[in-house]
């Protein structure tokens, strides 16, 4: 700590590493070669495949060289995809490439994909054929033509072909030389695509550098260990999933991907490989400990268990530390700090695990400020929380002004997380200058969602807000002033909302009101009024 003020010196005890993408993965290979590196958690134990660190290099450097016959350094190449094999060997390609990755959530829509792919300038892009009834392959046919960057599509199930088409080959002896190009700690590894308030994602620069610290850092203070197996929960498609990767890489650890999460799936999974480690945001976990398989699972292997995404409630912390007996760990970050930002320490108090945070990382420095002066406040008062270290992004990109707005000088990067610090440096939650909803690990914009809605006829005015709920964290609720008394039916609005965005965005519920939405007297809905209204609501049922 420093000083009586809410700031936080980044702990330099550990060191910040020269490592890249690449660089980890050739570092695991000589150093533990022989050791499973990948599994795919595929629902039949018998048709699972395996990859050592040794043979995930081999395929890793063998795609890179395809990669590199057709993209440049630093060209963005997409990946939507879910959690298979071809996704995280692709993330090392690229990484041995030297062109930058751009993971994308399969499943957005036309509109939202044109954005992402549009805006990021993608060269190339690998689809999964399918994701839940929603022809990708089509999808994204029917979009080259707003999308004239684009050059190459290549279809996921096609992967073996492609990997073949490189002009050379290399086995597991590759050391990184060749006609591959020199990638260092400071070069930008992916582009990762986080939700702005006005609605429109912007894809945040994230360094070789800052996404490897920030997961060694993490697995330090989660315990991890080499031989440790994990079942990642956490999707590729999301920064957790790819930072989850380059912590075990660099431990020489087991990464079970779990294709979509299914509680069964996952219970299974735990037994059967005998994990030591696994994650979940609230929602999953809840999912876990309340599927009929769960008492008669072996999950004796489980050592720890963290969890983010939103706030843990404490009763979930205690839960999952009693039933399985485990460490449980909070961690909290943001896309725009790698991930990773504070964590509990395996043997905080109950109190600490579920009331706060945790603290800052090693590496990362942290202050709380006034919003609006920069000045940091006094301990235990509320400001936003503002990190410093190698894992802040680079900027957004092709947006300066926004990389503006959110970077400080002195590279300090506002959260816009609301947050109080206490004298040991722990955090605490207490809400966010922006709208932000944290719905099942998943980052929710009210306004896009609020300009759908008013683009339905029947939709006069409307607020979208986060409220508390005990499964997601926070849940959307869109309330709706309709043109007429006559409200529109809820399933009609959420069947036009899924026509033009993902799923996970659309309202949990739709409340229909004749009063027109509180407003301040320059106009803006007051959605702090609209929010007592609804807990005051629901308190009363």
């Amino acid at each position: 700590m420093s000083g009586e003020d809410s700031v936080w010196v980044a702990d330099d005890t550990e060191p910040v590493l020269d490592t890249t993408v690449a660089s980890i993965l050739l570092d695991a290979a000589r150093r533990s070669p022989d050791t499973i590196a990948l599994v795919a958690g595929t629902a039949d134990p018998a048709s699972r495949r395996r990859w050592t660190y040794a043979e995930l290099l081999a395929d890793a450097a063998g795609a890179a060289e395809a990669l590199a016959a057709r993209f440049e350094p630093t060209e963005r190449v997409a990946v939507i995809a879910t959690s298979i094999p071809e996704s995280l060997i692709l993330t090392y390609a690229a990484a041995l490439a030297g062109v930058v990755l751009v993971p994308v959530n399969p499943a957005l829509r036309a509109g939202e994909l044109r954005h992402v792919l549009g805006q990021s300038a993608s060269a190339g892009a690998f689809v999964v054929p399918d994701y839940r009834g929603h022809d990708l392959v089509a999808t994204v046919a029917e979009l080259r033509g707003d999308l004239p960057g684009l050059r190459e599509v290549v279809v996921l199930d096609r992967w073996e072909e492609f990997c073949a088409t490189a002009p050379t080959r290399h086995g597991p002896e590759r050391d990184g030389a060749g006609t591959l190009p020199t990638v260092g700690p400071d070069d930008v590894a992916q582009l990762v695509y986080t939700s702005g308030t006005t609605g429109s994602p912007k894809g945040a620069l994230l360094t070789h550098g800052g996404m490897t610290n920030a997961a060694r850092f993490g697995a330090m203070r989660f315990g991890m260990r080499p031989g440790d197996v994990y079942v990642q929960t956490m999707p590729l498609f999301h920064v957790g999933g790819q930072v989850v990767s380059f912590q075990l890489c660099q431990l020489s650890a087991t990464a079970v991907l779990v294709p979509a999460f299914e509680p069964g799936l996952v219970l299974e999974l735990i037994e059967s490989e005998t994990a030591t480690l696994t994650c979940g945001v609230p929602s999953m976990l809840l999912a876990l400990v309340g599927h009929r398989d769960f008492d008669h699972r072996d999950l004796s292997s489980l050592r720890a268990v963290s969890g983010g995404g939103a706030v843990v409630p404490a009763e979930l912390v205690a839960r999952i530390e009693d039933a399985l007996g485990v460490h449980f760990a909070v961690v909290f970050g943001q896309t725009e700090a790698s991930g990773f930002i504070s964590q509990t320490h395996l043997d905080d108090a109950a109190s600490d695990k579920g009331e706060t945070l945790g603290v800052p990382l090693p590496g990362v420095g942290a202050r709380v400020v006034d919003p609006d002066s920069g000045a940091p406040v006094r301990r235990g008062e509320v400001g936003e929380l503002e990190v410093h270290g190698p894992n802040v992004m680079a900027g957004y990109y092709e947006l300066p002004e926004e990389t503006a707005a959110a970077i400080r000088p002195g590279g300090w990067l506002r959260t816009g997380d609301l947050v109080t610090m206490d004298d040991r440096g722990y955090l605490r939650m207490t809400g966010r200058l922006k709208e932000m909803i944290v719905s099942g690990g998943e980052n929710i914009f009210p306004v896009e969602i609020e300009n759908a809605l008013l683009e339905h006829p029947d939709v006069a005015q409307v607020a979208v807000l986060g409220v508390p709920d005990d499964r997601w964290g926070e849940a959307a609720v869109a309330v709706v002033v309709p043109v007429t008394d006559r409200a529109p039916e809820p399933t009609d609005l959420e069947a036009f909302l899924r026509r033009h965005m993902a799923a996970f965005k659309v309202p949990r519920r739709f409340v229909f009101t004749t009063d027109d939405l509180p407003r301040t007297a320059s106009g803006k809905v007051q959605k702090h009024v609209i929010r007592d209204q609804l807990v005051e609501r629901h308190a009363g049922r």
